[in-house]
């Protein structure tokens, strides 16, 4: 179901009330009025937007920007590649698709440099579904279908020695929705993000699995880094919009500082009260499991960038033999104006 937020613009700022006199050379923004896709919003994944959302940071710049929160990663993608938004917060992993299709969809921001995506068996099947191994004619619920939710749950069966195909991908949405999945029992595996993981641990209905909210259980399955949200749009947008690009940047980045720097009750006061899931004490508790997943410095690293080819290439017989020049997959001039 498609969301829509608004952010009345409250007129072009100086940057030096974003993040420092010296990150931003350019004049005002070509187009002042941004569209922004996203699949999840109240998700803990998407936590940078909601925070420059929340506080002002896109105004502070001169944008108005609309935010579309629709079912999962892939229909923001499709948004974009349609034309109805500029911009879209979702996985890396889409830049590099699109690539190796010829289209020059370019990451501009790194917002989370952990997938954080948890990946857990319901509690009453632990007995029989003890890893990746045991996924076979199984439900796994998901965001939805093509998202980096699916991916990495194909990605772990696969190193299981499993075919993707091996078990049903159910879209079970972002929020109350893939709750309620696993406790009616219409899934036996989640593969998702918190606050949904951390609610159903708490209501000990689920046993983890894989966890890659933090490093060392991200290089567990993939054996890297693995980057997570970025913020990415059309290559002509950049070209059209450099100051625009320049200035959504900006915001993103004083975001994560401001994440990096805040405490789970900061950080919770800051979101809208539904996104607690009807438990903020639990909603805490998510914030924490989840900090060490943002980007510290907004660039996608090159050992990033190899590792989610490697797991694409490993899911996608189509991108075995594409030639995929990752470097064109993530511009960093932005983000080095930003943090200058």
């Amino acid at each position: 179901m498609e969301r829509r937020t608004f952010l009345k613009s409250a007129g072009a700022l100086g940057l030096a009330a974003a993040v420092g006199p010296n990150a931003f050379a350019q004049g005002a923004p070509e187009k002042a009025k941004v569209t922004l896709g996203v699949g999840g919003k109240p998700l803990l994944y998407y936590l940078p937007l909601t925070i420059a959302e929340r506080k002002g940071f896109f105004k502070e710049q001169g944008l108005e920007v609309e935010i579309n929160d629709f079912g999962g990663g892939a229909k923001s993608l499709q948004a974009l590649i349609g034309g109805s938004v500029d911009v879209v917060t979702g996985a890396y992993e889409l830049t590099i698709r699109m690539q190796a299709k010829g289209q020059d969809v370019v990451a501009v921001t790194e917002l989370g440099r952990f997938p954080a995506i948890v990946i857990a068996a319901k509690k009453d099947k632990a007995g029989q579904i003890k890893s990746a191994a045991d996924f076979k004619g199984l439900k796994i619920g998901v965001t939805a279908p093509g998202s980096s939710t699916a991916l990495t749950a194909q990605y772990a069966m696969v190193k299981a020695g499993l075919k993707p195909s091996d078990a049903a991908i159910i879209g079970v949405g972002s929020g109350a929705s893939a709750v309620a999945a696993m406790k009616k029992g219409e899934i036996d595996v989640i593969s998702h993000l918190d606050p949904v993981i951390a609610k159903l641990e708490a209501d000990g209905d689920i046993q983890v699995l894989i966890d890659t909210r933090t490093e060392s259980g991200t290089r567990g399955l993939f054996g890297g880094s693995n980057p997570a949200a970025v913020l990415y749009t059309k290559q002509d947008f950049i070209e059209k919009n450099p100051n625009t690009t320049q200035r959504l940047v900006n915001a993103f980045m004083k975001a994560l500082k401001w994440i990096e720097s805040a405490t789970p009750e900061q950080i919770a006061d800051s979101v809208p009260p539904e996104y607690h899931l009807g438990d903020k004490a639990l909603y805490l508790k998510a914030v924490a499991n989840s900090k060490e997943s943002y980007s510290r410095n907004g660039v996608v690293s090159p050992e990033g960038m190899a590792s989610t080819l490697d797991m694409l290439r490993t899911l996608d017989p189509e991108l075995q033999g594409a030639k995929v020049d990752v470097a064109k997959t993530f511009d960093d001039r932005f983000v080095k104006r930003a943090s200058a």
